[in-house]
């Protein structure tokens, strides 16, 4: 079945319609905030642009401090991620579990004994990076 019509089946199923046929509804994240509480606030400037990426990160890896300037969603399909802000504030996130993450606050992932196995959809605007270095932005207070 194409991406197009499974979209439209599923976008058009109520949860009767989806309790009598053979599409199964399952919502894994529905958030108006970051993992760490911060509510989203709006979606960037521009032509808008969606992307969903798979990202693998190997194991015993700490990302590079970073913030993202877009609100973005991710799926762990295998592996344990951790991600920390620099004020200390943590969660840890396991394969099966959704994240919202964080906009434009510094924040980094560190993974544990295994690689990590990530799909991440981003909701950004053309030529918008998908992140940014922490060393081109000041740390955001709450």
């Amino acid at each position: 079945m194409g991406l197009a019509l499974l979209a439209s089946a599923a976008g058009c199923a109520t949860a009767e319609s989806a309790a009598h046929s053979h599409i199964k509804i399952e919502t894994l994240v529905q958030s108006t905030s970051a993992w760490d509480a911060t509510p989203y606030t709006r979606y960037p400037d521009g032509t808008p642009q969606l992307s969903v990426l798979r990202i693998t990160i190997g194991p015993h890896t700490a990302l590079k401090w970073h913030s993202h300037p877009m609100p973005n969603a991710g799926y762990v399909l295998s592996g344990e991620l951790t991600l920390e802000e620099r004020d200390g504030i943590r969660q840890h996130f396991v394969a099966g579990q959704a994240i919202t993450e964080t906009v434009n606050r510094i924040h980094r992932g560190v993974t544990g004994e295994a690689p990590v196995v990530l799909v991440v959809f981003y909701a950004g605007a053309r030529g918008l990076p998908f992140s940014q270095p922490a060393s081109d932005q000041r740390m955001r207070r709450r």
